[in-house]
């Protein structure tokens, strides 16, 4: 074995032995608040990537959408009959669409009321709060209530909120926060929404 070969089998046991004390130190088992934030594209594909794992290991899913008003989008036409999932498009479409400002606080009220029913529902493993985070930031919702609910909720209960922006005290009670960020966007550049790419 030449030198390098040595050097990498070395650095990769060091490596092993840093990685499997992590994992032995992470002994707690519960459910996860994750968000997904930021500018760039992804939020929701990643949430629905998510959920699709979730549905493979044969766990109880919900969607609730904010804001999405649209029963056409590809993700919705996979996952419409698969079993072990619950699927909500409450919106009325994006706020510079609809321009009923009454409308969309109706409807976020709604989807709230049938998001803290899931909340309390130990059958649901994961919960996917599409766009969710735009009801704070508009003000269609209050926070208070939903940090409580998110706290109250069933042990095991995992959820996702996505949204471009995030509330702070959200933030402050959540486990995993990731960023998406926004360098390139092809719309952009001219390029038209494309089925199966933006929807």
């Amino acid at each position: 074995m030449s030198t390098s070969d040595d050097l990498h089998k070395k650095k990769m046991a060091t490596k092993k032995a840093v990685k499997d004390a992590r994992i032995a130190q992470a002994t707690e088992e519960r459910g996860v608040l994750i968000l997904l934030k930021g500018n760039g594209k992804g939020k929701s594909s990643s949430a629905i990537g998510t959920m699709a794992r979730a549905l493979g290991h044969g766990k109880r899913c919900a969607v609730i959408q904010f804001i999405k008003g649209r029963n056409e989008t590809g993700e919705y036409r996979f996952f419409r009959d698969q079993d072990n999932l619950d699927w909500f498009i409450m919106g009325q479409g994006f706020t510079w669409e609809t321009q009923d400002k009454a409308q969309d606080i109706e409807a976020a009220q709604k989807a709230w009321a049938l998001a803290e029913k899931l909340l309390s529902d130990d059958t649901y493993d994961l919960l996917v709060f599409d766009e969710m985070s735009y009801m704070f930031k508009y003000e269609y919702l209050d926070v208070e209530p939903v940090i409580a609910a998110l706290k109250a909720r069933p042990k095991m209960q995992s959820v996702i909120i996505t949204g471009r922006t995030m509330a702070t005290p959200i933030q402050d009670i959540a486990d995993t926060i990731s960023v998406v960020q926004d360098e390139r966007h092809a719309f952009r550049q001219g390029v038209k929404a494309q089925a199966g790419i933006e929807f």
